[in-house]
Protein backbone atom coordinates (compact mmCIF):
# COMPACT_ATOMS: atom_id res chain seq x y z
CA UNK A 1 0.00 0.00 0.00
CA UNK A 2 1.08 3.74 0.05
CA UNK A 3 1.49 5.84 2.97
CA UNK A 4 3.58 9.26 4.05
CA UNK A 5 7.17 8.73 5.47
CA UNK A 6 9.14 11.34 6.64
CA UNK A 7 12.41 11.73 5.79
CA UNK A 8 14.34 14.71 6.96
CA UNK A 9 12.68 18.28 7.23
CA UNK A 10 10.66 19.84 4.67
CA UNK A 11 10.50 16.00 3.09
CA UNK A 12 7.86 14.26 3.40
CA UNK A 13 7.37 11.09 0.65
CA UNK A 14 4.28 8.87 -0.65
CA UNK A 15 6.09 5.35 -1.14
CA UNK A 16 5.08 1.46 -1.32
CA UNK A 17 5.29 0.13 2.25
CA UNK A 18 4.13 -3.36 3.57
CA UNK A 19 0.30 -3.79 3.57
CA UNK A 20 -0.46 -3.37 7.44
CA UNK A 21 -1.92 -7.04 9.22
CA UNK A 22 -3.52 -8.19 12.44
CA UNK A 23 -0.89 -8.75 14.44
CA UNK A 24 -3.21 -8.99 18.21
CA UNK A 25 -6.76 -10.25 18.13
CA UNK A 26 -7.72 -7.06 19.57
CA UNK A 27 -6.44 -4.94 16.37
CA UNK A 28 -8.35 -3.99 13.70
CA UNK A 29 -7.55 -3.06 9.57
CA UNK A 30 -9.21 0.08 8.32
CA UNK A 31 -9.23 1.42 4.91
CA UNK A 32 -8.36 4.81 5.11
CA UNK A 33 -11.30 7.10 3.66
CA UNK A 34 -10.35 10.44 5.07
CA UNK A 35 -7.58 11.93 6.76
CA UNK A 36 -5.83 15.21 7.46
CA UNK A 37 -2.43 17.16 7.78
CA UNK A 38 -2.18 18.70 11.52
CA UNK A 39 -1.00 21.80 12.33
CA UNK A 40 1.42 20.22 15.15
CA UNK A 41 2.68 17.86 11.70
CA UNK A 42 4.62 21.28 10.78
CA UNK A 43 7.06 21.02 13.69
CA UNK A 44 8.73 18.16 12.02
CA UNK A 45 8.27 18.75 9.26
CA UNK A 46 10.01 22.41 10.30
CA UNK A 47 13.05 20.39 12.04
CA UNK A 48 11.46 21.91 15.12
CA UNK A 49 11.10 18.06 16.85
CA UNK A 50 13.48 15.26 17.01
CA UNK A 51 12.25 12.82 14.08
CA UNK A 52 13.46 9.47 12.81
CA UNK A 53 13.89 9.04 8.83
CA UNK A 54 11.46 6.32 8.05
CA UNK A 55 8.62 7.50 10.44
CA UNK A 56 5.00 6.79 9.43
CA UNK A 57 2.82 10.14 9.70
CA UNK A 58 -0.62 11.57 10.35
CA UNK A 59 -2.82 10.96 13.09
CA UNK A 60 -5.93 12.39 11.86
CA UNK A 61 -8.20 9.57 10.26
CA UNK A 62 -11.46 8.27 9.69
CA UNK A 63 -12.15 4.44 7.60
CA UNK A 64 -14.17 1.47 7.02
CA UNK A 65 -13.31 -1.44 8.46
CA UNK A 66 -11.69 -4.35 5.88
CA UNK A 67 -10.87 -7.13 8.98
CA UNK A 68 -10.89 -7.58 12.69
CA UNK A 69 -9.35 -9.44 14.98
CA UNK A 70 -10.87 -12.29 17.34
CA UNK A 71 -11.30 -10.65 20.31
CA UNK A 72 -12.81 -7.45 18.60
CA UNK A 73 -16.26 -6.53 19.61
CA UNK A 74 -17.86 -2.79 19.03
CA UNK A 75 -16.90 -3.01 15.17
CA UNK A 76 -16.84 -5.11 12.05
CA UNK A 77 -15.70 -5.62 9.24
CA UNK A 78 -17.46 -2.76 7.02
CA UNK A 79 -18.31 -0.87 9.64
CA UNK A 80 -17.26 3.06 8.99
CA UNK A 81 -15.01 4.58 11.75
CA UNK A 82 -13.52 7.76 12.63
CA UNK A 83 -10.67 7.21 15.38
CA UNK A 84 -9.09 9.85 17.83
CA UNK A 85 -5.79 10.89 17.60
CA UNK A 86 -4.39 8.26 20.09
CA UNK A 87 -5.67 4.79 20.61
CA UNK A 88 -6.23 3.51 23.92
CA UNK A 89 -7.69 0.40 25.81
CA UNK A 90 -10.75 1.60 26.94
CA UNK A 91 -9.93 -0.46 30.38
CA UNK A 92 -7.38 0.96 32.35
CA UNK A 93 -7.41 3.58 35.66
CA UNK A 94 -7.12 6.65 33.01
CA UNK A 95 -9.34 5.71 30.51
CA UNK A 96 -12.29 5.06 32.80
CA UNK A 97 -10.98 8.82 33.91
CA UNK A 98 -11.53 10.36 30.66
CA UNK A 99 -8.16 10.91 29.58
CA UNK A 100 -7.54 8.28 27.08
CA UNK A 101 -3.94 9.71 25.72
CA UNK A 102 -2.61 9.02 29.38
CA UNK A 103 -3.80 5.47 28.72
CA UNK A 104 -1.25 2.96 30.35
CA UNK A 105 -1.59 0.61 27.26
CA UNK A 106 -1.92 2.97 24.29
CA UNK A 107 0.00 5.33 21.69
CA UNK A 108 -0.23 7.84 18.93
CA UNK A 109 -0.61 7.35 15.61
CA UNK A 110 2.29 7.25 13.47
CA UNK A 111 6.38 7.48 14.64
CA UNK A 112 6.66 4.24 14.93
CA UNK A 113 2.66 3.04 14.64
CA UNK A 114 0.96 3.01 11.59
CA UNK A 115 -0.03 6.74 10.55
CA UNK A 116 -3.16 8.12 8.94
CA UNK A 117 -1.97 9.53 5.52
CA UNK A 118 -1.88 6.26 4.18
CA UNK A 119 -4.28 3.81 2.32
CA UNK A 120 -4.95 1.59 5.13
CA UNK A 121 -4.23 1.20 8.70
CA UNK A 122 -3.88 -1.13 11.83
CA UNK A 123 -5.56 0.19 14.91
CA UNK A 124 -4.30 -1.28 18.32
CA UNK A 125 -6.64 -1.28 20.89
CA UNK A 126 -9.69 -1.63 18.54
CA UNK A 127 -12.64 -1.49 20.91
CA UNK A 128 -10.94 1.11 23.13
CA UNK A 129 -10.44 3.28 20.14
CA UNK A 130 -12.68 3.24 17.22
CA UNK A 131 -15.86 5.13 16.98
CA UNK A 132 -18.27 3.60 14.75
CA UNK A 133 -20.12 6.31 12.79
CA UNK A 134 -24.06 5.91 12.39
CA UNK A 135 -25.46 3.96 9.50
CA UNK A 136 -27.48 5.98 8.02
CA UNK A 137 -25.30 9.14 8.08
CA UNK A 138 -21.99 7.15 6.35
CA UNK A 139 -22.71 7.80 2.95
CA UNK A 140 -23.70 11.73 2.96
CA UNK A 141 -19.72 13.26 1.92
CA UNK A 142 -20.87 16.47 3.82
CA UNK A 143 -21.61 15.38 6.87
CA UNK A 144 -18.60 12.95 6.88
CA UNK A 145 -16.36 16.12 6.02
CA UNK A 146 -17.73 17.61 9.34
CA UNK A 147 -17.31 14.77 11.35
CA UNK A 148 -13.64 13.93 10.42
CA UNK A 149 -12.19 17.24 12.57
CA UNK A 150 -13.81 15.24 15.61
CA UNK A 151 -10.52 13.06 15.06
CA UNK A 152 -8.38 15.97 17.09
CA UNK A 153 -8.99 19.70 16.45
CA UNK A 154 -12.53 20.17 17.39
CA UNK A 155 -12.15 17.89 20.20
CA UNK A 156 -8.82 19.95 21.20
CA UNK A 157 -10.75 22.97 20.81
CA UNK A 158 -13.51 21.49 23.13
CA UNK A 159 -11.01 20.64 25.77
CA UNK A 160 -9.37 23.74 25.57
CA UNK A 161 -12.88 25.07 26.22
CA UNK A 162 -13.58 22.94 29.11
CA UNK A 163 -10.54 22.88 30.48
CA UNK A 164 -10.87 27.12 30.75
CA UNK A 165 -14.40 26.74 32.39
CA UNK A 166 -15.99 27.87 29.46
CA UNK A 167 -20.14 28.32 30.38
CA UNK A 168 -22.94 30.18 29.66
CA UNK A 169 -23.05 34.06 29.74
CA UNK A 170 -18.58 33.57 29.70
CA UNK A 171 -16.35 36.31 28.20
CA UNK A 172 -13.37 33.69 26.21
CA UNK A 173 -10.38 35.06 24.86
CA UNK A 174 -8.85 32.46 22.05
CA UNK A 175 -5.20 32.80 21.43
CA UNK A 176 -4.46 31.52 17.98
CA UNK A 177 -6.17 31.36 14.29
CA UNK A 178 -5.14 28.23 13.54
CA UNK A 179 -7.65 25.13 13.21
CA UNK A 180 -7.88 24.02 16.96
CA UNK A 181 -8.14 27.91 17.72
CA UNK A 182 -11.27 28.35 15.57
CA UNK A 183 -12.58 25.37 16.83
CA UNK A 184 -11.99 26.81 19.98
CA UNK A 185 -14.16 29.43 19.39
CA UNK A 186 -17.18 26.98 17.92
CA UNK A 187 -16.37 25.13 21.24
CA UNK A 188 -17.05 28.38 23.36
CA UNK A 189 -20.24 29.29 21.48
CA UNK A 190 -21.32 25.99 22.08
CA UNK A 191 -21.17 26.03 25.66
CA UNK A 192 -22.78 29.15 25.81
CA UNK A 193 -20.01 31.53 25.61
CA UNK A 194 -20.97 35.60 25.51
CA UNK A 195 -18.62 37.24 24.33
CA UNK A 196 -15.56 35.36 22.45
CA UNK A 197 -12.08 37.52 21.36
CA UNK A 198 -9.90 35.56 19.19
CA UNK A 199 -6.44 36.93 18.40
CA UNK A 200 -4.91 36.32 15.44
CA UNK A 201 -3.39 38.68 12.02
CA UNK A 202 -4.98 36.20 9.06
CA UNK A 203 -8.18 38.22 7.30
CA UNK A 204 -9.47 34.61 5.74
CA UNK A 205 -8.72 32.96 9.33
CA UNK A 206 -10.94 35.29 11.28
CA UNK A 207 -14.01 35.75 8.71
CA UNK A 208 -14.11 31.89 9.61
CA UNK A 209 -14.11 32.84 13.45
CA UNK A 210 -16.65 35.47 13.13
CA UNK A 211 -18.73 32.37 10.85
CA UNK A 212 -18.14 30.46 14.34
CA UNK A 213 -18.98 33.14 16.92
CA UNK A 214 -15.90 35.37 17.47
CA UNK A 215 -17.54 38.66 18.51
CA UNK A 216 -14.49 40.67 18.70
CA UNK A 217 -10.90 40.40 16.97
CA UNK A 218 -7.48 41.29 18.08
CA UNK A 219 -5.01 41.75 15.21
CA UNK A 220 -2.10 42.61 17.87
CA UNK A 221 0.49 40.73 19.36
CA UNK A 222 2.45 40.32 22.51
CA UNK A 223 1.84 43.36 25.11
CA UNK A 224 -0.20 45.33 22.67
CA UNK A 225 -2.66 42.51 22.62
CA UNK A 226 -2.45 42.02 26.35
CA UNK A 227 -3.32 45.47 26.81
CA UNK A 228 -6.12 45.43 24.34
CA UNK A 229 -8.14 42.78 25.74
CA UNK A 230 -7.71 44.09 29.22
CA UNK A 231 -8.67 46.92 28.30
CA UNK A 232 -11.56 45.46 25.91
CA UNK A 233 -13.18 43.65 29.01
CA UNK A 234 -12.13 45.56 31.83
CA UNK A 235 -9.53 43.13 33.07
CA UNK A 236 -9.01 40.22 31.31
CA UNK A 237 -10.91 37.00 29.93
CA UNK A 238 -12.76 34.96 32.36
CA UNK A 239 -11.43 31.90 30.10
CA UNK A 240 -8.63 31.88 27.97
CA UNK A 241 -7.93 29.11 25.29
CA UNK A 242 -4.29 28.55 24.67
CA UNK A 243 -3.92 27.02 21.22
CA UNK A 244 -0.86 27.26 19.76
CA UNK A 245 1.60 26.07 22.08
CA UNK A 246 4.36 28.60 21.94
CA UNK A 247 6.05 30.79 24.58
CA UNK A 248 5.10 33.83 23.28
CA UNK A 249 1.35 32.02 22.93
CA UNK A 250 1.41 31.14 26.62
CA UNK A 251 2.84 34.32 27.98
CA UNK A 252 0.12 36.04 25.90
CA UNK A 253 -2.54 33.77 27.43
CA UNK A 254 -1.63 34.16 30.87
CA UNK A 255 -1.24 37.96 30.74
CA UNK A 256 -4.74 38.47 29.54
CA UNK A 257 -6.23 35.89 31.99
CA UNK A 258 -8.85 37.80 34.45
CA UNK A 259 -8.05 37.42 38.10
CA UNK A 260 -9.75 34.39 39.36
CA UNK A 261 -9.94 33.04 35.61
CA UNK A 262 -8.68 30.00 33.67
CA UNK A 263 -6.70 28.95 30.96
CA UNK A 264 -7.28 26.15 29.07
CA UNK A 265 -3.79 25.36 27.04
CA UNK A 266 -4.24 22.96 24.31
CA UNK A 267 -1.31 24.10 21.62
CA UNK A 268 1.01 21.06 21.53
CA UNK A 269 3.92 23.12 23.42
CA UNK A 270 7.44 23.87 21.51
CA UNK A 271 10.33 26.11 21.91
CA UNK A 272 13.06 26.39 24.33
CA UNK A 273 12.49 26.48 27.64
CA UNK A 274 8.68 27.21 27.70
CA UNK A 275 8.75 29.99 30.58
CA UNK A 276 5.92 30.97 32.32
CA UNK A 277 4.99 34.41 34.42
CA UNK A 278 4.11 31.72 37.27
CA UNK A 279 4.34 34.73 39.75
CA UNK A 280 1.06 36.29 38.01
CA UNK A 281 -1.25 32.80 38.06
CA UNK A 282 -0.35 32.65 41.30
CA UNK A 283 -0.80 36.55 43.09
CA UNK A 284 -3.79 36.32 40.53
CA UNK A 285 -5.63 32.76 41.11
CA UNK A 286 -5.57 31.92 37.62
CA UNK A 287 -5.90 28.41 36.94
CA UNK A 288 -3.83 26.38 34.61
CA UNK A 289 -5.61 23.45 33.33
CA UNK A 290 -5.44 21.45 29.59
CA UNK A 291 -2.90 18.83 27.83
CA UNK A 292 -2.98 16.32 25.35
CA UNK A 293 -7.37 16.20 24.36
CA UNK A 294 -9.03 12.98 25.80
CA UNK A 295 -10.77 13.34 22.13
CA UNK A 296 -11.73 9.93 22.23
CA UNK A 297 -13.89 11.18 25.40
CA UNK A 298 -15.79 13.89 23.74
CA UNK A 299 -16.05 12.48 20.77
CA UNK A 300 -19.72 10.20 21.45
CA UNK A 301 -21.20 14.12 21.95
CA UNK A 302 -19.71 15.77 19.48
CA UNK A 303 -20.83 13.04 16.74
CA UNK A 304 -24.17 13.55 18.12
CA UNK A 305 -24.08 17.01 17.78
CA UNK A 306 -22.48 16.84 14.40
CA UNK A 307 -25.11 14.41 12.90
CA UNK A 308 -28.04 15.82 13.62
CA UNK A 309 -26.39 19.51 12.16
CA UNK A 310 -25.86 21.21 15.54
CA UNK A 311 -21.75 21.42 15.00
CA UNK A 312 -19.82 21.73 11.81
CA UNK A 313 -16.20 22.65 12.01
CA UNK A 314 -15.61 21.38 8.30
CA UNK A 315 -14.93 25.09 7.40
CA UNK A 316 -11.19 24.93 8.69
CA UNK A 317 -10.38 21.67 5.94
CA UNK A 318 -9.88 24.50 3.07
CA UNK A 319 -7.86 22.48 0.78
CA UNK A 320 -8.27 19.15 -0.61
CA UNK A 321 -5.64 16.83 -1.72
CA UNK A 322 -5.34 13.14 -2.66
CA UNK A 323 -2.43 10.59 -0.90
CA UNK A 324 0.12 10.74 -3.86
CA UNK A 325 -0.24 15.31 -2.93
CA UNK A 326 0.30 14.96 0.33
CA UNK A 327 3.76 16.36 0.47
CA UNK A 328 2.07 19.50 -1.55
CA UNK A 329 -0.77 19.89 1.13
CA UNK A 330 2.48 19.82 4.14
CA UNK A 331 3.96 23.01 1.78
CA UNK A 332 0.82 24.47 2.22
CA UNK A 333 -0.01 24.96 5.36
CA UNK A 334 3.68 25.71 6.42
CA UNK A 335 3.49 28.81 3.88
CA UNK A 336 0.07 29.55 5.46
CA UNK A 337 -1.67 28.83 1.72
CA UNK A 338 -4.36 26.42 4.21
CA UNK A 339 -5.93 26.37 7.45
CA UNK A 340 -5.95 22.80 7.57
CA UNK A 341 -6.05 20.19 4.72
CA UNK A 342 -7.84 17.36 4.37
CA UNK A 343 -6.26 14.35 2.07
CA UNK A 344 -8.80 12.00 0.17
CA UNK A 345 -7.11 8.46 -0.42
Amino acid sequence: MKATVYHAPGDVRVETVPDPIIQQPTDAIVRITHACICGSDLWFYRGEEEWQPGWRTGHEWMGIVEEVGSLVRTVKKGDRVLAPFAFSDGTCEFCHKGIQTACIHGGFWGTTNDGGQAEAIRSPLADGTLVAIPKAVENDDDLLTAILPLTDVMSTGHHAAVSAGVRTGSTVAVVGDGAVGLCGVLAAKRLGAERIIILGRHESRLEIARRFGATDVVSSRGEEAITAVKEMTQGGGESVLECVGSESAMATAIGIARPGGAIGYVGVPHGSGQNFNLSRLFMNNITLRGGAAPARAYIPELLADTVAGKLNSSAVLDLTVDLDSVPRGYAAMDSREAIKVMVRP
